[in-house]
Order: structure tokens, then sequence, then C-alpha cells
């Protein structure tokens, strides 16, 4: 039996609340490569390219904890 069918053999054992699991990771598996790291260098691009004058503003983990409440 080869890999595949192994595979879809076993799919019939998986429980219906871990097929959600299986799915995510043989989208992610199976993704286009070449159109994630275009997506990834046009994120980057626009960033790099972005003009708000506070984009690069650093806060602390502390300050964040106080703005948002959490002690």
């Amino acid at each position: 039996m080869s890999n595949k069918e192994t595979i879809i053999s076993l799919l019939d054992k998986v429980p219906e609340y871990k097929m959600g699991y299986i799915l995510a990771y043989v989208q992610g598996i199976t993704a286009d490569e070449e159109a994630d790291d275009n997506f990834c260098q046009q994120m980057l691009n626009d960033y790099e390219n972005d003009t708000d004058p506070e984009k690069d503003d650093t806060y602390s983990l502390e300050d964040c904890k106080k703005e948002w409440g959490i002690d």
C-alpha cells in the first residue's frame, strides 16, 4: 500500500472533531510556496514604504500591559 493509500485509509479512523487539525495541516503543506513568498514580500514592501511617522515606535511589554489593564 502506498503512503497516500495508507493516509486515506487512516482518515476513516479519525474522529470528526479532529478533522479540522488534519485539514489545516494538509492545507499548510500543500500551499503554494511561491504565492506565500510573494505575499510576505509584498507585506514587507508595504511596511517599508509606509509613511506613517509612528510605524517604528516601540513600546515595552509593561507599558502595553498597563494600557490593556493587565496585571
